[in-house]
């Protein structure tokens, strides 16, 4: 029927990516869609593919009668029957091959149609097969267009979308640029397969770390903890379970080769590797580099910490705009509270003349309580007072006078507070009048003398006048004395 067809399905399969037997499978589903609408629906046909001839065959199935009735389409007599199987008997069905020579164009149309239709089926198959797998990769492609703020990125045999919201803040693309981005998610649609790609995600950070660092790869180091802010700023922590190896000197790579390539691939954005340590109080302290750490207070029923940092470290352990410490507390899953060691010595005054009013109690009560992390006066007046009964010297009437005391300080240093910040007003208010004032005077000055400068300059206009009369009379002269 079909010269070289076998030849024509083994070429479609390759070049298309398909299995030979979707292909024959569609071209059966066809023919047999073709002859339905030749000889009509409700004739019950099947295709079937020959290997040894390369045709597809058409059979219709036919009851067995053992009269045929002119209305009966679907009813084949005795005689006819044990034509094609002489041990056919009424009641049986027997598939009687039809002639596929009389198909017209129409048909051969339709079983075009549905043959196109089954291909892009199958091909839209093995895409979402095969970016389904690569969910949670990285893969590479080109910018083609701009829909809505998202880009669309040309992968090969499918393009993707990469939303606006999984962008990377401040940075920009152009038509035909190439692009590396994160497989998020791989849904199917009506279209085909729907490819989301992110670039803002942590997991594109740790994903570029284990394509450049062999040993992340291999699971020598591992990522413990990450925390990103796209653009800016990432923080990793990571571990090694072989201890010749260093994980953050694995990370960094020969001069920083390693980091350099994932940062040029963020487009410049900061990379923090710090190690990760078991214990949470030096993980913390690691975290919140290039700061430097003092002391750490850890109130585990909260999971949170009272950080001590000198006092030019804090600006940098706090961060441009609470940067650093931000990234710290998603690297940790802490909460961090940062406080220079000048705050914390006049907290530690502060306890020490709450406790003061038991005698004999001071400065070294006021430093267990800051280790228990009692880090204010109002804490102070909150907390149990089996926690300051444990103290040596303080009893529970002690406790409860130590408690009486600290709100009453409070109060005290929230009145200091006011007056201090009512005083620094008008202080504010005073020194604007007096810069008012003096710039009021300063232009007053420079007023008089302009107006000083302008009445000189008046003044020189008619010696300037008469001297050019002299100097008209002296020329008047001279030509008389000519003549």
């Amino acid at each position: 029927m079909l010269t070289g067809l076998r030849r024509e399905i083994d070429q479609v399969a390759k070049d298309k990516g398909i299995d030979k037997s979707v292909i024959i499978e569609a071209l059966e589903e066809a023919m047999k869609q073709a002859a339905r609408r030749k000889y009509g629906q409700e004739r019950e046909i099947e295709a079937r593919f020959d290997e040894d001839t390369g045709e597809i065959e058409l059979f219709e199935f036919r009851t067995v009668v053992e009269n045929v009735t002119p209305e009966d389409e679907t009813g084949i007599g005795i005689e006819e029957a044990q034509e094609f199987d002489p041990e056919a008997e009424i009641g049986d069905e027997i598939g009687v091959k039809l002639d596929t020579s009389e198909f017209g164009r129409i048909v051969a149309q339709t079983a075009k149609q549905v043959i196109i239709q089954r291909v892009r089926d199958a091909e839209r198959d093995i895409v979402f097969d095969e970016y389904q797998d690569r969910r949670g990769e990285i893969v590479n492609g080109i910018v083609r267009r701009f829909d809505k703020g998202s880009l669309i990125v040309d992968l090969g045999r499918t393009e993707a979308i990469l939303p606006a919201k999984e962008q990377i803040p401040r940075e920009s693309y152009r038509n035909g640029d190439r692009i590396r981005a994160y497989v998020l998610d791989v849904t199917k649609a009506v279209r085909g397969p729907q490819i989301v790609l992110s670039r803002g995600r942590i997991e594109m950070l740790t994903k570029l770390f284990e394509q450049e660092v062999p040993e992340i790869y291999e699971g020598i180091v591992t990522i413990e903890a990450s925390a990103r802010e796209p653009g800016a700023r990432s923080k990793i922590a990571v571990s090694s379970r072989d201890s010749d190896v260093d994980p953050v000197g694995a990370c960094v790579g020969m001069k920083g080769s390693r980091v350099q390539a994932v940062v040029q691939e963020l487009r410049g954005e900061r990379i923090d590797i710090v190690p990760w340590n078991p214990e949470p109080a030096r993980f913390v302290c690691s975290a919140l580099s290039p700061a430097q750490v003092s002391k750490v207070i850890i109130d585990e029923e909260d999971t949170s910490m009272d950080v001590i940092v000198p006092d030019d470290q804090l600006s940098l352990a706090i961060g441009r705009k609470g940067q650093n410490v931000r990234l710290a507390v998603q690297l940790t899953g802490w909460k961090l509270d940062i406080t220079s060691e000048s705050k914390l010595k006049q907290m530690s005054e502060w306890l020490s003349e709450a406790v003061s009013i038991i005698e004999g109690c001071g400065d070294p009560e006021a430093d267990l309580l800051l280790q228990q992390g009692i880090t204010s006066l109002e804490g102070l007046a909150e907390c149990p007072s089996d926690l300051l009964s444990s103290l040596p010297g303080i009893d529970e009437a002690g406790a409860q006078q130590i408690k009486d005391r600290a709100v009453v300080l409070a109060k005290q240093k929230v009145i200091e507070a006011e007056e201090k910040a009512i005083a620094d007003a008008a202080a504010a208010e005073v020194a604007a009048a007096e810069a008012a004032e003096a710039a009021a005077a300063a232009a007053a000055e420079a007023e008089a003398a302009n107006e000083e400068a302008t009445s000189e300059a008046d003044a020189e206009e008619p010696v300037e006048e008469g001297a050019e009369d002299s100097n008209e009379a002296s020329d008047e002269e001279s030509e008389s004395k000519e003549e």
